[in-house]
């Protein structure tokens, strides 16, 4: 049994697919093949189940995959470990952030960062948060940007800054004429809406309920039009699909005239979210989370609200 195996078995169990687990591991398929049954006989019991494509991890096998995934884990920490001793600043950090969050911070923290770190290139992944949440676990990501709350045995969070939710309208939009607005407001709106996975999408459904999707209606009738990004969403508003719910930092009306898009805050209580960086426990790097949660505070985001937290 070596490592090698044991990063096999787990990419298997993780794709169910010969071919993309050894694509994953950078392998022939043959290869990965032959050392899966080679750890099988070795053990005496089968790992998977195999037929024409599929695969299938078996009781044992899910267990085996546990302690393999625990192994690669401990190995991961030993030489983090070792790293960290000359210089926790050097080195890649492999960071994640959600799709709502990556594309407005990634500029200004890059920037910041790399000032404070420039041994330490940054590897950058954007993605929803149970994704980013295993990878974490795994110990395929050092750190990841979400929005709280957050709860995972192990992992350790740090609130970073409060970001209230707006609305962006076409200019022309009737509801313009106020200075702010309330959830009620939208109620008979065509509002656009991330889909579903989410987080944020959840987020201001629970903020606004008159925003919940809505079938598409006849003669008029309101609905919901569902978008991929938070970019795509905008582009929709612009062009005068409807209207959205944003967070502030995504605003960006200004990279439309204003004759296209125009912005209204919320009355109180403002709906918002928190958002944290989050890190296992037992990673041996944490002047890498001083430095990200340093520079992240230098970043150029006026319209949020700085959280004084300890971690927790």
């Amino acid at each position: 049994m070596n490592l090698s195996e044991l990063r096999y078995v787990v990419a298997l169990a993780r794709e169910r697919h010969f071919g993309r687990a050894a694509a994953a591991c950078s392998v022939s398929q043959p290869s990965l093949s032959v050392a899966i049954r080679k750890l099988e006989d070795e053990l005496g019991v089968p790992l998977f189940e195999r037929a024409s494509g599929e695969v299938w991890i078996t009781p044992a096998g899910e267990r085996v995959v546990e302690q393999a995934q625990r192994a690669l884990e401990a190995i991961e920490s030993v030489r983090q470990t070792a790293r960290a001793q000359s210089d926790q600043l050097a080195g890649p950090l492999r960071i994640g952030a959600i799709y709502t969050i990556g594309p407005y911070l990634f500029p200004d923290l890059i920037i910041h960062l790399r000032e404070r770190a420039p041994d330490m290139p940054l590897l950058v992944e954007e993605n929803y948060t149970a994704v980013l949440a295993e990878k974490l676990k795994r110990g395929e990501l050092d750190v990841i940007i979400l929005s709280l709350p957050f709860e995972e045995a192990n992992i350790l969070t740090l609130p970073l800054y409060e970001e209230p939710f707006i609305v962006l309208l076409p200019a022309a939009h009737p509801l313009t004429a106020r200075k702010t607005l309330r959830s009620h407001n939208l109620e008979n709106e065509n509002v656009l809406m991330l889909g579903a996975g989410h987080c944020f999408r959840d987020q201001v459904i629970e903020a606004c309920p008159e925003c919940a999707p809505k079938a598409r209606g006849e003669g008029g009738a309101v609905y919901t039009v569902e978008g991929s990004s938070l970019e795509t969403i905008r582009h929709m508003v612009a062009s005068g699909m409807g209207l959205t719910v944003l967070p502030c930092t995504a605003a960006g009306a200004d990279r439309y005239s204003q004759r296209l898009l125009a912005i209204r805050r919320f009355s109180s209580p403002v709906p918002k979210r928190t958002v944290a960086l989050a890190w296992r426990a037992s990673f041996p790097r944490p002047r890498v989370i001083d430095a990200l949660r340093e520079s992240i505070a230098a970043a150029d985001l006026s319209c949020i609200r700085p959280v004084k937290a300890r971690r927790r």
